[in-house]
């Protein structure tokens, strides 16, 4: 099992100690460092490489949204999950824009924060279908980015490639997305791995982000997906 090595950042020392304890409890993770704010967080997140940054997304100071643009635009290999207190917060949609690879809220059980360790580790994507549609059917419409500039990063996919990305964005698994174009799931993920390659996203969240932010789907047009596993395809 590959080792994980992750970086705590929350402003209360309980929550930290919190989260140390359930961690550590676990084999192959191992807590590298603390910080109580997010310029201490980018500092750490750069001295000392973790693959995981538990991210607070409200702090005193530098916020855990800037502190995740910082570390995202340097070209980091640390990936963020973002820390609420709410599962509809809306700094959350700010954080995944700028790069966080999901988000987790703080009172969930432990298997979840452990899970979700393990596969931002492993280059997987946190938001479930159904949680992916709860929040961007609250946020697609508020602070999007400039919409002239949103169809160039669409130009380069294929016919194909955009009925996928329109499929994932209604919250399909790669299963369900196989059999509404009639491919296999193999084939699927092959898609999901050009569109990524072709418009630089760092995982299928932000490809969704991308697809809302394009008007390839509407949040009224969004069906409810059937199933609730994580975005791993």
């Amino acid at each position: 099992m590959k080792s994980v090595r992750i970086l705590l950042v929350d402003d209360q020392q309980m929550i930290r100690t919190g989260f140390r304890l359930i961690l550590e409890a676990e084999p192959g993770i191992t807590i590298v460092g603390e910080a109580p704010d997010g310029a201490l967080a980018v500092e750490q997140t750069f001295a000392l490489r973790p693959d995981v940054v538990l991210m607070d997304v409200r702090m005193p100071g530098m916020d855990g949204v800037e502190a995740t643009r910082r570390i995202v635009e340097s070209g980091s290999t640390s990936r963020v999950i973002m820390l609420t207190t709410f599962d509809l917060d809306r700094h959350i949609l700010d954080a995944l824009r700028v790069g966080a690879s999901g988000f987790l809220v703080k009172d969930g059980p432990a298997e979840s924060l452990v899970e979700a360790v393990r596969s931002v580790a492993a280059g997987d994507a946190i938001l479930s279908p159904r949680v992916t549609r709860r929040l961007l059917e609250r946020f697609a419409r508020l602070s999007r980015p400039d919409a002239a500039l949103v169809p160039t990063r669409l130009a380069h996919l294929t016919t194909r490639e955009v009925d996928v990305l329109r499929a994932l964005s209604r919250g399909l698994s790669n299963e369900e997305i196989g059999r509404e174009l009639n491919v296999s799931r193999s084939t699927v993920k092959t898609h999901i791995t050009h569109i990524l390659e072709k418009c630089h996203l760092r995982d299928r969240v932000h490809a969704v982000i991308l697809a809302y932010d394009a008007g390839l789907v509407t949040p009224s047009a969004t069906p409810m997906p059937r199933t609730d596993n994580h975005a791993r395809g």
